[in-house]
């Protein structure tokens, strides 16, 4: 019997996770999420699929995040007629979150579209409207954990607990085979690391013949933290920002980011460690998540903290656009939590808009930003960003805080590996960016958990043949989607708007109108000559000045 693995998103970048498993008998997908990151990676969720969305049988679903469910309702709008398959916690948080989703994307194609008209460009439909995911969600099915389902014939699946997400999950899968024992694969979905506030420990079996593994932070060792130490760093990071008496905006996931965050932020002024602030949770999503939570509090580790948090008089949960737009009116100390966490999107942009050129205002980076995400520019030190079209220097603090990773660091995917053995024919890693894979693939083959050459990075749209003794790298059935090397990396949208803002800050420090007029003749030159080759740099530039006009933009339309 033929098995084959596609690999159709998270290759050699953190998002997008869609893998297919198609056997003589069927076809099953395990997940079917969002790219992020650069415009030329969020342009893949604009475009067909790679496969026939009607000759797709069933899936199974990792987890609610999405990056790796936020494509199911565009799935079901293009034919797909079969269950998705889920625990029963993600079940309920897909169906808050993908309606949302539809909503935001309705959202935000409205207003390009309002801009498309002025320019005269023709408008745009969004991937797929709220009420294309209310409709998606009636393919959905609950299950428990360790319970073996049949989702298609010839194929059993089990959830184990991943330990990274209210729901998550890894997936046990076994494929009969006639005559042999059934082919086992294991699709790690995210993996949560140690000391996560409301999850256990991640669990699985052990004695695979292939692992799907992860890779987001493989090669890095982020440090053991313990609850106290998180709170004590956290601490650290709010009194310095607390004395420059200026906004902290916490760009966050709507979905258990922003639940840990709000019940350390409580803890920490209960005990006097930071100052009492107004702490705003300023996302319709992570309002509706919060119940959520509170509903499974009795399965969560520290669930009866957050019942807590949630009853502070500190805590100002905000709905409407107007009680959102209202918080620009506070000064001084005050805490700002809002979607999305790589600030791609949501409301917090707003809050960017107006506080990043404000030297009082800090910025809290507290999750993995992606290239070419406004979050990664921040990261990088950006001195300048658009955003909606406006340019925005800044000049408030940036921070990145890394306690609140919901994944796994490089020695702890390797125990989780270590784990599993045996392995007894390949790890694919994915769901990371090369350099992370790289690393992790050196890590795992010094440590004696997998030889190099059992190890696979596969790329966008790659088919794997497992029906033999050994994994065979089939040539792709559809043309690539995209080339690897445009993958986890800033695209020309982000370097015309570096060029744009780069541009701008040189005309503003020139002398006079003269000195301005000099600049701009050579740009018509540049750009009439087609050569591509751009004038030398003002004159009155300095040695050691060279960094001042390279700011790192984004422009999101």
């Amino acid at each position: 019997m033929t098995v084959k693995l596609h690999f159709h998103g998270a290759t050699r970048v953190v998002t997008g996770s869609c893998y297919m498993i198609e056997t003589d008998r069927a076809r099953l997908l395990v997940d079917c999420g969002m790219f992020q990151g650069s415009k030329t990676e969020k342009e893949l969720n604009y475009r067909a699929f790679p496969f026939d969305t009607r000759k797709v049988d069933t899936m199974l679903l990792t987890h609610a995040h999405i990056d790796h469910a936020g494509l199911i309702p565009k799935l079901v709008k293009a034919g797909f007629a079969g269950k998705i398959h889920a625990t029963h916690a993600t079940c309920d948080l897909c169906a808050v979150m993908l309606p949302d989703s539809g909503f935001i994307q309705e959202t935000e194609v409205r207003q390009l579209n309002e801009r498309n008209r002025k320019r005269g460009l023709p408008e745009v439909e969004p991937i797929y409207t709220a009420d294309d995911a209310r409709d998606a969600l009636t393919h959905f099915e609950g299950i428990a954990y360790k319970t073996w389902i049949t989702p298609v014939p010839g194929i059993r699946a089990r959830y184990w607990n991943a330990g990274h997400l209210l729901g998550s999950a890894s997936i046990e899968v076994e494929i009969e085979r006639p005559g042999r024992g059934p082919l086992r694969l294991l699709f790690s979905g995210d993996i949560g690391p140690d000391q996560k506030l409301f999850q256990p420990d991640p669990e699985a079996p052990t004695d695979f013949d292939y692992v799907v593994c992860e890779s987001t932070y493989g090669g890095k060792d982020r440090f053991a933290r313990s609850e106290e130490k998180r709170r004590e760093n956290l601490g650290t990071e709010l009194r310095a920002a607390a004395s420059r008496q200026g906004a902290v905006l916490i760009p966050s996931f709507a979905v258990e980011r922003t639940q840990e965050i709000l019940v350390d932020l409580i803890a920490l002024m209960d005990k006097g460690v930071i100052p009492n602030a107004p702490v705003f949770i300023d996302s319709p999503l992570a309002l509706k998540a919060t119940e959520i939570f509170s509903q499974h509090a009795k399965s969560l580790e520290n669930g009866e903290a957050l019942v807590r948090a949630l009853a502070s008089p500190y805590v100002k949960t905000t709905e409407s656009v107007e009680e959102s737009k209202a918080i620009a009116r506070f000064s001084g100390f005050h805490i700002i939590v809002a979607a999305s966490g790589m600030c791609e999107a949501g409301r917090i942009r707003h809050h960017l808009k107006n506080n990043l050129f404000k030297p009082n205002a800090t910025v809290l980076l507290v999750g993995f930003q992606a290239a070419g995400t406004l979050g990664r520019l921040l990261e990088e030190g950006a001195q300048a960003v658009k955003i909606h079209g406006e340019e925005i220097k800044v000049r408030a603090t940036i921070r990145r805080f890394e306690d609140y990773s919901g994944h796994a660091d490089g020695p702890e995917l390797l125990q989780w590996l270590r784990e599993r053995l045996p392995i007894a024919r390949m790890v694919f890693l994915t769901h990371g960016e090369e350099e992370a894979q790289l690393a992790m693939a050196d890590d795992m083959a010094s440590a004696g958990i997998m030889a190099a050459d059992r190890i696979g990075r596969p790329i966008l749209d790659d088919i794997y043949d497992l029906s033999g003794e050994a994994p065979v790298r089939r040539a792709a059935e559809v043309t690539p989607r995209i080339s690897p090397d445009k993958m986890a990396r800033r695209d020309w949208h982000n370097e015309l708007a570096e060029l744009t803002l780069a541009i701008n800050d040189e005309i503003g420090k020139a002398a006079d109108e003269k000195a301005r007029a000099v600049i701009i003749r050579r740009l018509k030159r540049a750009l009439a000559d087609g050569n591509g080759n751009m004038p030398p740099p003002n004159k009155r530039r300095r040695n050691g000045d060279e960094g001042r006009g390279g700011a790192r933009g984004f422009d999101e339309g």
